[in-house]
């Protein structure tokens, strides 16, 4: 089911967001603080006054004390872990823009809202950090944040971003810092990737619906059967001839013969990749839906690639997609997932803590 509410994304300046504070309720917000007028409104507010006003302190008014917040490298609880992650990370980048670029969402102020608020990251590497001394290097990446927000607090939180894009920007190779890292410990492997039914029987191919009768049941048949069919004949079916998709390392893929390579070069480097859909919420959009999808990553390094030499280590991954549907097809698509986490689980050395060795990471000039 799609929200009720058609209610576009509007690309405004951050001073015509910030100036409408307090101007009336758009939408039922039981519990929420009077300035905000909608969810879009709220989450795109309190996101500048954390991370650009540097009012960090909202956090404590913005997020339950127990929050729970997953990312790539893992999951995270309690606001204070939050207070520290924010802090940490704009010492990092010391005039960090996170631009809006949209927000996807579903629910109510009696059951909650749930958002999916995708950015794009500007800043300067400007302080210490794990990867070593500030490069003064300008980094681009795109990100997407899925929230649960009840009565002004975030509950739990989906965060992840471009990881690869952003040790490129500081003139480090991914492959490279991953090797040298150190993980805490081992991931759990359980088995194989539950991807097929059991036994030798063929994966499902699920009926695709019409994206204009149920725009999220069409992407969720789209996805299933791209990636855990193999049906690959589903980019040519499904998405638009010029279609254009962002895609992990700040690539921009044109068309059917770019989308197709990045999805088979997946499969080689690993067989056994299956994607799990978490969740999705949809909305209309100018002439067809914008839907958002939460998903897990897993699958072994069987195979060569951009990710080196098969190590046949397990990965577990979160990644998030934004979809925008038009004339029953996907003409735009925003997959985000970390690679440098990816490369981490497969290449980095188990046990201890930090980066190995006593000197930090140097970025190529």
């Amino acid at each position: 089911m799609t929200n009720s509410t058609d209610q576009a994304f509007e690309r405004r300046s951050i001073e015509e967001y910030m100036a409408q504070a307090g101007t009336g309720r758009r939408q039922e917000l039981r519990g929420f603080e009077a300035d905000y007028t909608d969810i879009v409104d709220y989450i795109i507010r309190c996101t500048h006054k954390i991370w650009e006003e540097k009012a960090v302190g909202l956090i404590y008014t913005h997020y339950a004390h127990n929050a729970i917040v997953h990312t790539a490298n893992g999951t995270v609880y309690g606001r204070e872990a939050v207070v520290r992650n924010t802090l940490q990370n704009q010492a990092m980048w010391g005039d960090l823009r996170a631009y809006a670029d949209d927000v996807i969402w579903t629910g109510d102020d009696r059951q909650g809202f749930y958002t999916s608020h995708r950015v794009f990251d500007t800043g300067t590497h400007s302080g210490y950090s794990e990867f070593g001394p500030p490069t003064g290097r300008k980094i681009q990446r795109w990100g997407i944040a899925d929230c649960f927000i009840l009565e002004n607090r975030i509950v739990e939180e989906w965060v992840t971003h471009d990881g690869s894009a952003e040790l490129r920007c500081m003139g480090l190779d991914p492959l490279a810092v991953a090797r040298r890292m150190v993980l805490e410990a081992e991931p759990y492997t359980h088995g194989e990737v539950d991807r097929l039914p059991t036994g030798q029987r063929a994966p499902e191919f699920h009926d695709v619906p019409k994206a204009e009768d149920n725009p999220q049941a069409f992407v969720r048949a789209v996805l299933q059967n791209l990636w855990n069919a193999r049906l690959v004949n589903m980019v040519r079916a499904h998405y638009s001839p010029g279609h254009v998709a962002f895609v992990p390392g700040n690539r921009k893929l044109y068309g059917y013969g770019d989308y197709e390579n990045f999805v088979i070069t997946l499969f080689a480097c690993f067989p056994d990749l299956a994607l799990t859909i978490d969740h999705q919420c949809a909305l209309p959009a100018s002439g067809g839906y914008r839907v958002a999808t939460r998903f897990t990553l897993q699958g072994t390094h069987e195979g060569y690639g951009p990710y080196g030499a098969p190590t046949g280590r397990r990965f577990t991954l979160l990644g998030m997609s934004h979809h925008i549907i038009r004339d029953g097809k996907v003409t735009q698509e925003w997959t985000v997932f970390d690679e440098f986490v990816l490369l981490k689980q497969l290449y980095a050395r188990r046990g201890g803590l930090g980066v190995s060795g006593p000197d930090f990471i140097e970025a190529s000039p």
